[in-house]
């Protein structure tokens, strides 16, 4: 029992997401899925809750508690705030044990910036021995089960809270990314624009975003666009709280702009892929990856646009980690998609 307590760290794999944190540990699969939020108490400077208790205070405290989302469009806004959430989602999941601090390997999105990698990286070894990145899409497309180590062009667009990512992968490589700042987020803020244009209502991030979840839609469909939802919000001429009815067609007009960057950039990224990867992609069709893959009719809209076939992974939300858990379990094969090298950008 008393060496069990001891025993030397297990590797593990972080999707930090600006949504959601996911966390993968060798040997135990995946030991926490938490929001990406910090309440700090501003008086004494200490951190308060992370995670899921932290969520539940979004927009809801006192003037001496601050509840931030660390993570900005997938990189680091408040650099102490991350810090402290990866170290204390470590302890979570590793239950205070091992005497040696574990390697790391996190998921970044594909177009940050040298400075923002330094920035994971540091944040990062506060709670580690060794910290290797891996782009997001090739993360994505290992967790998917793509076959990303042979020679077949296979395209991933990973929608995720702050960033979505659509590369072209072949020989465990990016061949060409793109990485464009609106996703699930920006597919929330729209609905809050529309509330407060059309019917003067404002809600707060996470009203939007459950009615994203519960009549969100990206593609025409006549049974579902009838569906509505009572909301409630401030209205804004009255100023007193009122409750109205929403309908799930009106909320996918509203969302129709940043669905619509999102499917340029996947067009844009077509045009630009080599002929014989682009006939493996038409064969193979486009995996859809991350927490937007679950919007409905996201992957239709694709299809429709594209005249290529488009699939769901199984677990949209899991593939990110998965695909980190993977290295880590064959990190002799694998090894060659970390820390991919400036050198080797190719960017948008």
């Amino acid at each position: 029992m008393f060496f069990k307590r001891f025993q030397l760290s297990r590797d593990i794999g972080i999707d930090l997401g600006t949504a959601n944190t996911l966390m993968y540990m060798s040997g135990k699969g995946i030991v926490l899925q938490e929001p990406s939020v910090v309440a700090i108490d501003l008086e004494r400077g200490s951190c308060l809750a992370v995670g899921d208790e932290a969520k539940l205070m979004l927009g809801r405290t006192p003037g001496n508690i601050r509840a931030v989302r660390p993570l900005r469009d997938g990189v680091i806004a408040d650099f102490d705030a991350a810090e402290q959430m990866i170290k204390t989602f470590i302890q979570k999941g590793n239950e205070g044990r091992g005497i040696v601090a574990p390697r790391l390997v996190i998921g970044i999105p594909s177009g940050v910036t040298g400075v923002e990698r330094r920035a994971v990286r540091e944040a990062g070894l506060a709670g580690a021995r060794e910290v290797h990145l891996i782009d997001e899409p090739v993360a994505a497309a290992i967790g998917a089960g793509l076959p990303v180590t042979e020679p077949v062009g296979t395209m991933i667009v990973d929608i995720g809270g702050g960033t979505t990512e659509v590369a072209v992968l072949s020989l465990g490589g990016t061949v060409l990314s793109e990485s464009v700042r609106v996703a699930g987020d920006e597919l929330s803020d729209a609905i809050g624009v529309y509330l407060k244009k059309v019917h003067n209502l404002v809600v707060g991030e996470r009203t939007a975003e459950e009615i994203k979840i519960r009549i969100g839609s990206a593609f025409p469909d006549d049974v579902h666009d009838e569906t509505s939802m009572d909301v409630r919000g401030l209205h804004l001429l009255s100023g007193l709280p009122r409750t109205i009815n929403v309908r799930a067609g009106d909320v996918r007009e509203a969302m129709a702009e940043p669905l619509n960057v999102i499917v340029e950039a996947v067009k844009r990224t077509l045009e630009r892929t080599p002929p014989e990867l682009a006939a493996d992609i038409v064969d193979r069709g486009i995996m859809l990856a991350g927490g937007g893959a679950l919007v409905r009719g996201i992957s239709d809209l694709i299809s429709h646009e594209t005249g290529i076939l488009v699939h769901v992974a199984e677990d949209p939300l899991l593939c990110v980690v998965n695909g980190c858990g993977r290295v880590l379990e064959d990190y002799k094969r694998l090894e060659r998609v970390l820390d991919t090298p400036d050198f080797a950008r190719i960017t948008a």
